[in-house]
């Protein structure tokens, strides 16, 4: 079926972080209530598994280089004449700070600057559709201390604090939540909605390579009982995905369990939006 003669209420939404974990999981869910699912991944046999099993394209892309993110959206935008939602899912923790070929700290860019990047190359035609982009954060955003000169020189070699794994974990998430604040701000009124999701703690590979606590326990068989499944952790981005922004859910907001929940009192700071959204626009240039 063409994209032009899609059924009443099927859209086409792209998942990044979609080859394992919940963006998997959502991916499996969205295409059992009929929606055109775009699996993205970066594992090439993992994203054409689950491509396989929804029926709908693989695309293969490491957002730890920008270039494969363009790309990406260079494909997409090619292949597909009408996208719906972006799931912006794709993202980690990593144990050390390791600097990308752009000359960033990798948390930073994988979980914030890609995603940012993704959805500026896509803005035209998710406003079009009258769209929605649905972002994976995290209550760890409440780790967060990030004050406005922080956020200006986030991700790159000014910024000099000691690398701890959680709080560039934290300070990516927080990232998240302004990027979804002032996607609101800028482009609900021309019918874009956008939505920042936390999933809970999901038993996942998501923070396994990490020597941390945090690592020990999402290996550990006490993680393995007390995490969520993939298909729990996934719930929010499925009924955000799924729903009608503006009936079923308002733009702008940060969900957890499936409902508007509390934010760090940062993400609710418009200096620390804008002044994230004029870095990352410079960033990527």
């Amino acid at each position: 079926m063409t994209q032009d003669a899609q059924q009443p209420g099927r859209r086409t939404v792209v998942v990044t972080g979609a080859s394992d974990g919940i963006g998997a999981a959502a991916a499996r869910a969205l295409a059992a209530r009929g929606h055109e699912v775009v699996v993205v991944g970066r594992n090439p046999q993992r994203t054409r598994r689950v491509a396989d099993e929804v029926g709908g394209p693989a695309y293969l892309a490491d957002f730890a280089h920008l270039d494969q993110v363009r790309d990406l959206a260079e494909r997409l935008l090619a292949a597909h004449p009408r996208i719906d939602v972006l799931v912006n899912n794709a993202g980690g923790l990593f144990p050390e700070r390791v600097v990308t070929d752009d000359g960033l700290e990798t948390t930073f860019q994988v979980d914030h600057l890609a995603p940012f990047l993704l959805t500026r190359l896509l803005l035209d035609r998710l406003l079009a559709a009258r769209g929605a982009v649905v972002t994976t954060s995290s209550g760890a955003h409440a780790l967060s201390r990030l004050t406005a000169h922080q956020v200006g020189v986030l991700g790159g070699p000014a910024d000099t604090r000691r690398y701890v794994p959680f709080r560039a974990y934290g300070d990516a998430k927080l990232a998240n939540v302004l990027f979804t604040r002032e996607l609101h701000r800028r482009y609900h009124r021309a019918g874009l909605a956008s939505a920042a999701v936390h999933p809970g703690g999901v038993a996942t590979s998501f923070a396994g390579t990490s020597r941390d606590l945090s690592g020990w326990f999402y290996r550990s068989s006490l993680g393995t009982r007390v995490l969520r499944t993939p298909e729990v952790g996934a719930r929010d981005l499925v009924r955000l995905a799924d729903g009608r922004p503006g009936v079923d859910w308002p733009s702008g907001q940060y969900w957890a369990d499936g409902r508007i929940a509390r934010v760090n009192r940062r993400a609710d700071d418009p200096v620390l939006a804008r002044v994230l959204w004029e870095r990352s626009e410079h960033l990527v240039g």
